[in-house]
């Protein structure tokens, strides 16, 4: 199957600069997956697997391993954010503001919902010791 990721030499710029912007150590192999991530401007939300396979197509040698270790450096230098469907299957998207998700349960793809539409007018407290420091949103489809 084939990605519709692009490794230019503009994507290449593109996602040395979004490392940069981090403080992100720029290796080969970083610089690769961030081009497949941003390279083209546009927000992506990727697994693992979906990133690992785009980084094959595009002819880079990365392990799956290396692809997940990197996806989770990312979410912690700021870069990404990790959605989780289900507890167990996990979403990386370079949109980085707070927005719902559409995740199609059809094809197991997570896509932005319109945030201008979701009203979420009052939490629970949370137990005491603690804070809310998140809220996910994933409305979850099935087509008719």
């Amino acid at each position: 199957m084939k990605h519709d990721f692009q490794m230019t030499n503009e994507a290449i710029e593109r996602g040395t600069a979004w490392l940069a912007g981090a403080e992100v150590r720029a290796t080969r192999q970083r610089v690769a997956l961030a081009a497949l991530l941003v390279g083209d401007g546009h927000d992506r939300h990727v697994t693992a697997e979906s990133l690992h396979a785009a980084s094959r197509d595009a002819g880079e040698t990365v392990s799956l391993a290396t692809v997940y270790n990197t996806l989770r450096a990312f979410c912690d230098a700021g870069l990404m954010q990790e959605v989780t469907v289900d507890g167990s299957k996990s979403y990386f998207d370079t949109r980085m503001d707070d927005h719902p998700h559409f995740y199609w349960e059809d094809s197991s793809t997570l896509t932005d919902a319109p945030a201008q539409e979701l009203k979420i007018e009052k939490l629970p407290a949370a137990p005491d010791g603690a804070e809310v420091s998140k809220v996910d949103v994933v409305i979850r489809l099935r087509r008719k």
